[in-house]
């Protein structure tokens, strides 16, 4: 890896590892005396949840571009529900990306830096039933502090979820599609989907079996490089913090299909803070 690259992901995971020391700081220090609450589990694997969270996923694909080098994703996912009416609830979701990516192709350099940064807005039913979804919009901003980390264009698409718990079960998928709407012409067009299939086993204690890959079109392409498709899964468990819940656990995927240049494995770590109601 060039040292200017070296330099700058030192920076990047130094400030944001700062950034999580004092997040859990923060939030140990405003925390209220919350009743616990005993399908905590199931609520931090719902995506669109009644409660405040705030997940950082770090995803790490090793052997990846020209010279095989490690690519690494931190994101940070607030996700704050908001009640509209007796009937209806708005859900929050904000993903912002922290990225180091290495020499994608002979010639053209990596970066690492900030991506673009993605809102979602779930409309959802407030009387949970045996099906419990949720939809809306998708916005994605160019934030991207180099050209190679984003899109460089302004995009909207629809997105949706769907999940039921049942017993020891929770399972569904969350899905959207952007589609680029304005931006440099210099920028290719956007037309790129997510889908993420999650299932999960509930065991006593808080433990848990999970997995959730992110399967990823992107439609620009040909066929034979559009296509990223993960299998895998791992466990995780609901640990505190003090009186603070922390949703923690760990998978590795093998990517079945894969465009050129990219891992043919990844492994996600993640802590997601949780916020449940008094």
């Amino acid at each position: 890896m060039r040292p200017r690259v070296q330099k700058a992901t030192r920076g990047v995971r130094a400030r944001f590892g700062i950034l999580f020391v004092a997040v859990i700081a923060f939030c140990q220090s405003v925390l209220p005396a919350w009743a616990q609450e005993s399908d905590i589990a199931k609520q931090a694997q719902n995506p669109i949840a009644r409660l405040i969270s705030v997940p950082f996923e770090n995803d790490f694909s090793p052997q990846t571009g020209v010279n095989k080098e490690d690519s690494y994703i931190l994101q940070m996912k607030p996700v704050v529900p908001l009640n509209l009416s007796k009937e209806w609830n708005l859900i929050t979701r904000t993903i912002v990306p922290v990225v180091q990516i290495p020499d994608p192709a002979t010639g053209v350099h990596g970066a690492s830096g900030l991506g673009d940064i993605s809102l979602s807005l779930f409309l959802s039913p407030a009387k949970v039933g045996p099906i419990i979804w949720g939809a809306g919009p998708i916005v994605s901003f160019p934030t991207a502090t180099d050209d190679i980390l984003g899109s460089g264009k302004f995009s909207v698409g629809p997105t949706v979820v769907l999940l039921r718990s049942q017993g020891h079960w929770l399972y569904g998928s969350l899905v959207y599609n952007l589609f680029s709407v304005a931006g440099p012409s210099a920028h290719s067009d956007v037309d790129q989907m997510l889908m993420q299939p999650f299932v999960n086993y509930n065991l006593p204690h808080r433990w848990y079996l999970t997995s959730s890959p992110y399967v990823t079109a992107n439609w620009m392409k040909s066929r034979n490089q559009r296509w990223t498709v993960p299998i895998g899964g791992g466990g995780g468990r609901i640990v505190h913090l003090g009186k603070l819940p922390v949703n923690i656990y760990a998978q590795l995927f093998r990517n079945v299909e894969r465009p050129n240049g990219t891992s043919s494995w990844s492994a996600r770590l993640q802590a997601q803070f949780l916020f449940p109601k008094k």
